[in-house]
């Protein structure tokens, strides 16, 4: 799991509760801290910028805003973020993709996101929770997600809330 003083990457944490709180339901571990989980806004877009800026420590991009505001209009995304207090504290973005590459209609993960000062009261699993709930409803059996080989944090996040190795090898090829 993640560890405070590592900060890059995004959520995790999500399976050590403060003391007291095990035999809590992961709702009611937020609902006790205040934080709510709705569906992403546009308008929620300066609060995310401010969330993934603290992660990589640096100004994000255009296009990375660019990324989150084309997701937030496909007819396949989905989106929902947490809020403490009327500020966003977290978010996920996901996509229901067609058949293709041997796999039948399925849904992915493309952004998972939490503050750092946030992170470990479970705010990353009650987010895909949400978004699996949602996937369910739609008919989609299988979630996908793609993660860097050396983010242990974020891999042991996805092993948390039950991802485990899929049938594909993630290849690349550079350009110059």
């Amino acid at each position: 799991m993640r560890r405070r003083s590592s900060r890059a990457g995004t959520a995790a944490e999500s399976t050590f509760l403060p003391s007291g709180w095990e035999s809590m339901s992961k709702s009611s571990v937020l609902t006790k801290k205040g934080i709510k989980i709705r569906t992403i806004r546009a308008e929620d877009i300066p609060q995310i910028v401010v969330i993934q800026e603290s992660i990589v420590k640096k100004k994000v991009s255009k296009k990375w805003v660019q990324m989150v505001e084309a997701h937030l209009q496909k007819k396949e995304g989905i989106g929902f973020v947490a809020s403490k207090g009327g500020e966003i504290v977290g978010l996920i973005i996901g996509e229901i993709k067609g058949e293709g590459f041997g796999l039948e209609q399925s849904g992915w993960i493309e952004v998972v996101e939490v503050h750092p000062k946030q992170m470990g009261i479970g705010i990353g699993r009650a987010l895909a929770d949400k978004l699996f709930h949602f996937f369910k409803k739609k008919g989609i059996h299988d979630i996908y997600t793609t993660v860097r080989w050396d983010a242990g944090d974020m891999l042991s996040f996805f092993k948390a809330i039950g991802f485990d190795r899929s049938p594909f090898i993630n290849l690349r090829k550079h350009l110059d």
